[in-house]
C-alpha cells in the first residue's frame, strides 16, 4: 500500500498490527473516547512509603508482557529507567514493552535486555545513542513505534496502549505522593511528559531522592494519583539534562540562515504585539531567538506567550518582557529550571496540554510562529528528524510535527550543505512532518516558501531576501555536492513512525 505521501505502508506489520493508514495532517476530525482512570482505595492506616526497591517490586503485579513506563525529564542524566530493569531483569521477567517519552544514550542497558528478549517493545518519541542503533540493526522483537509528544498522551489516553506500572522520576515527594520537579538535588523543572503515565497507568510509583514533610507545599502532580513512594539515594544528574545542542550556533553559516530567518519573520506580518513563539534547542534554532529578542526590543513588541521546552534563551525574553507567559513542558537548562521555582507566569504544563491533537484544545494550535530544524527536507516539504544519513534512528517527532501542524507559521531552518551532505532531497529517508503543515525552509543560500502558502508568497515577492523555489535550493545542493548515494535496507521493518492522530505515516526498515 502507497499513503498520500507515496510511502510504502504495509495495512498490517507484523509485531505492530493493522494499520491506521496517514490520509493527512487533519483528516481525522472525530476526536477520541478518553480512557477511564483507576482508582483503589487507600484507606487511613495503609503506608504508601518504602526505601527498598526490592521490597516494593515484591508488592507490585509484576508479569511476562507488561508495558512498563518511564519519563525523560532528566533527559541523558536519568538513573530509574536502568535502575528498575536490572531487577525487573533479575526477577526473570520476559518480554517487556518500555513505553519510555524519550531515550537516550544513558539508557544504553536497555541493549542487552532487547537481545535477551528481556524488552521486546518500545513507544518513544525520540531515542539516540546505542539502544537507537540497535533498534536500527533489528535487535528488538516488535516494531519500535515513534510517536509524537503529544501523541504520546493521545496513545495512552484512549487506551490504544496500556501502561501496567508507571515508575516516575520525582525530584521531589512527601510520603502521600504529592510530586514536583522544581526542588530538591535532582530538580528538572516541568513535568509534563509524567502526567499521562500518572492518571493513567494501572499503579503508579513516584521514585525520589528529596522526601519532604507532608505536606510537600509545591505540588504539580497530586497524591491521589500515586500508588506508592520509594525513596532512593539518586534519582539522576541533573547535569545531564542539559544537552550540547543547548548553545546558540558560532557556525558563521549557522549565524546566517538566524539572520535570514529573523528578518523573514519580522516581515512576516506575524511579528506584532500578541504573537506567540516557539522555538527548539538546537544552535540555530537559538541564533533565531537571539536576534527576534533584538528586533522586538527595538520594535517594543510584547508577545502574548513562548512555549515548548524551555531554555534560559527563553526565560530571558520573558525576564525584559517580551512575552507575557511561558508554557512549559520540559526544562531544556539549569536557568529553565531555576524559573519554574520563581516565576509566577512560568507556567507548566502536561504534555496533553501541550500538543494532543484530539483533546478540547493544545497549546500548540495557539502558536503563531515556530522554528524547527531538519535532518532531511524534499521538495514537497516533507521532513525527517528521525534517521540520519545512515538511515540509524538518531532522534525522533518530539514536539515537531504537534508544532508544525498547530503553528500558523512554521519555519525550518538548516545549512544547505553539511558535511557534503544536502538538506534537501528528492526524496527523504523517513517522513516525521508531513510537507503539508511546513511552510517555510531557511537556508544560507536561500529561502523556499511552500506553494501551498500563496500568501507568503505574494508577500515576499518583490523582497530583498533571497527567495527562491525548494528544486532551486536542491540544484544548487547537487553542484555543490553531487547526486548522493541511496542508503541500502533490508526489507525488515523495524519500527513505525505514528503521526499525531494514531495513522502511520513512514515506516522504519533494518539498515544494511
Amino acid at each position: 500500500m502507497r499513503n498520500i505521501l507515496g510511502r510504502d505502508i504495509p495495512d498490517y506489520i507484523e509485531g505492530y498490527g493493522d494499520v491506521k493508514q496517514y490520509q493527512g495532517a487533519f483528516a481525522d476530525t472525530k476526536g477520541i473516547i478518553k480512557k477511564d482512570f483507576t482508582f483503589k482505595k487507600i484507606i487511613p492506616t495503609d503506608n504508601k512509603l518504602y526505601r527498598d526497591l526490592n521490597a516494593l517490586l515484591d508488592k507490585l503485579p509484576l508479569k511476562n508482557g507488561m508495558t512498563v513506563s518511564f519519563h525523560h525529564h532528566l533527559r541523558n542524566g536519568d538513573y530509574i529507567l536502568n535502575l528498575v530493569m536490572k531487577e525487573i531483569a533479575k526477577r526473570g521477567y520476559k518480554d517487556i514493552t518500555i513505553a519510555a517519552s524519550s531515550i537516550f544514550p544513558c539508557h544504553s542497558p536497555l541493549v542487552e535486555l532487547m537481545e535477551k528478549e528481556i524488552v521486546t517493545g518500545i513507544y518513544a518519541a525520540y531515542i539516540s545513542g546505542p539502544v537507537a542503533e540497535a533498534i536500527s540493526h533489528g535487535k528488538l522483537k516488535k516494531p519500535v513505534v515513534m510517536h509524537t509528544h503529544g501523541g504520546r498522551a493521545r496513545i495512552f489516553e484512549t487506551g490504544e496502549a496500556k501502561i501496567d506500572i508507571a515508575f516516575l522520576a520525582a525530584p521531589t515527594s512527601d510520603e502521600y505522593g504529592n510530586l514536583n520537579g522544581v526542588h530538591g538535588k535532582s530538580a528538572c523543572g516541568a513535568l509534563g511528559y509524567a502526567h499521562t503515565d500518572a492518571e493513567l497507568a494501572e499503579v503508579v510509583v513516584a521514585i525520589t531522592d528529596n522526601l519532604v514533610e507532608y505536606p510537600n507545599t509545591v505540588i504539580e502532580i497530586n497524591q491521589t494519583l500515586i500508588d506508592y513512594v520509594l525513596v532512593i539515594d539518586e534519582i539522576g544528574n541533573p547535569k545531564g539534562i542539559v544537552s550540547g545542542t543547548t548553545q546558540i550556533t558560532k557556525n558563521p553559516i549557522g549565524l546566517k540562515v538566524a539572520s535570514l530567518t529573523s528578518k523573514f519573520i519580522e516581515n512576516s506580518g506575524y511579528l506584532k504585539n500578541g504573537m506567540s513563539f516557539q522555538t527548539g534547542a538546537g544552535g540555530i534554532s537559538l541564533a533565531v531567538a537571539a536576534e527576534l529578542k533584538e528586533i522586538m526590543k527595538r520594535k517594543e513588541i510584547c508577545g502574548s506567550f513562548a512555549s515548548g521546552g524551555i531554555t534560559g534563551y527563553i526565560v530571558d525574553m520573558y525576564k525584559e518582557g517580551l512575552f507575557k507567559a511561558l508554557f512549559d513542558v520540559q526544562c531544556f537548562d539549569l536557568k529553565a529550571i531555576e524559573s519554574t521555582k520563581v516565576n509566577k507566569e512560568h507556567i507548566r504544563m502536561s504534555a496533553s496540554m501541550y500538543a494532543n491533537s484530539n483533546n478540547k484544545g493544545a497549546v500548540v494550535n495557539k502558536l503563531d510562529v515556530v522554528i524547527l530544524g531538519a535532518t532531511e527536507i524534499d521538495t514537497n516539504f516533507n521532513v525527517n528528524v528521525t534517521t540520519g544519513s545512515n538511515g540509524v534512528i538518531m532522534g525522533g517527532s518530539g514536539g515537531h510535527s504537534d508544532t508544525a501542524a498547530g503553528s500558523k507559521l512554521c519555519i525550518i531552518v538548516s545549512q544547505l550543505v553539511n558535511a557534503r551532505i544536502s538538506v534537501v532531497k528528492d526524496k527523504v529517508t523517513t517522513v516525521t512532518t508531513p510537507g503539508e503543515t511546513v511552510d517555510v525552509l531557511v537556508t544560507e543560500k536561500g529561502i523556499a516558501i511552500n506553494p501551498l502558502r500563496k500568501d507568503l508568497i505574494e508577500k515576499f515577492k518583490n523582497s530583498n531576501l533571497p527567495i527562491k523555489t525548494i528544486e532551486e535550493l536542491r540544484e544548487i545542493a547537487k553542484t555543490l555536492i553531487g547526486n548522493e548515494e541511496e542508503i541500502p535496507f533490508e526489507d525488515k521493518i523495524i519500527g513505525v513512525v505514528q503521526y499525531r492522530d494514531g495513522s502511520i505515516i513512514d515506516t522504519l526498515k533494518m539498515v544494511k
